[in-house]
């Protein structure tokens, strides 16, 4: 597999005191023609992320609107996403949209922790916090934190692929988080059934931000992974049969740093879709997406 990079197509600008860096995690959804509304998480200040989005045509690649103002805020101190909202993907279920969440908290002082949220696009494309509590909390499976969700809808069934964090240090300075799997009946409870991506400690365990895609050559996925050698964020890829048993193929992503420039140290947060027949790859580059975005092609 071999992706062409087209370059950063969305350089960041300062919307409001809410957002007034980065444009991470971005999430293209499709409008009409080749129009996408790519809704990101910007920080403020004291770096607590919330969202907004810009809307690109994806074959001129010009920036045709974008928010006046941050669309949803992080929350109150005492809230499950206090120190900000790292979205993940949309999809439908009982006749809404939804984008799940990844909800950071910070308490007294003491290490980062995520629990996954939900909120639903309304019909006038406005974010709502859906339900008000965590929608995936920790528990006896995942009882440290969670991280970026992905869902689809698929073989009758919803499916989800997410981060959970085994440890905070793996022995190396580096934390054990990888993805794991669960499936639901209707989107709303979900069974779950353990880490789907294999890790190796010093080659890829510390996972973010999955996106998949079902093709007839089976499923595939895109995450950002560290290695534990000091190395910053790179893409991964692999593939599945079933959605639930990944192989990794780290080294057929296809995609790396450039020699220079704005993603040069560090490439993370995929967010992969199709359009007429053309794949393509919405990704970040240094510092978790502080300048922008930038987008890939699959070569054929």
């Amino acid at each position: 597999m071999r992706w062409t990079k087209i370059g950063q197509i969305y350089q960041f600008k300062s919307i409001d005191e809410f957002c007034i860096s980065h444009a991470s995690n971005p999430l293209a959804i499709h409008l009409h023609d080749d129009l996408y509304r790519v809704f990101f998480s910007g920080r403020d200040r004291e770096n607590k992320s919330s969202v907004a989005y810009v809307d690109i045509d994806i074959e001129t690649l010009k920036v045709v609107g974008e928010a006046d103002q941050t669309l949803f805020l992080h929350g109150a101190d005492d809230s499950f996403y206090s120190h900000g909202v790292s979205i993940g993907n949309m999809y439908e279920a009982n006749g809404q949209n939804y984008i799940l969440f990844m909800g950071w908290q910070i308490r007294n002082g003491g290490h980062w922790r995520g629990d996954i949220g939900r909120l639903r696009l309304d019909k006038s494309n406005m974010l709502v916090l859906d339900p008000a509590t965590p929608f995936m909390s920790s528990d006896e499976e995942d009882p440290i934190s969670l991280s970026y969700p992905w869902v689809m809808q698929d073989d009758g069934i919803y499916k989800m692929w997410y981060g959970s964090t085994i440890t905070w240090d793996a022995g190396n300075n580096e934390m054990l988080h990888v993805i794991k799997y669960a499936t639901s009946p209707d989107g709303e409870k979900w069974e779950k059934h353990g880490i789907a991506i294999p890790y190796a400690l010093g080659t890829a365990q510390a996972f973010s931000r999955p996106s998949v895609i079902r093709d007839d050559q089976g499923y595939h996925m895109w995450f950002s992974y560290r290695s534990g050698d000091g190395t910053r964020y790179r893409i991964g890829y692999a593939h599945s049969i079933d959605g639930q048993l990944w192989k990794n193929r780290l080294d057929d992503v296809g995609i790396d740093v450039s020699p220079e420039g704005w993603d040069s140290e560090m490439i993370c947060y995929p967010f992969v879709f199709d359009h007429k027949g053309k794949r393509y790859m919405l990704y970040n580059g240094n510092q978790y997406g502080k300048e922008g975005f930038g987008l890939a092609i699959k070569k054929e």
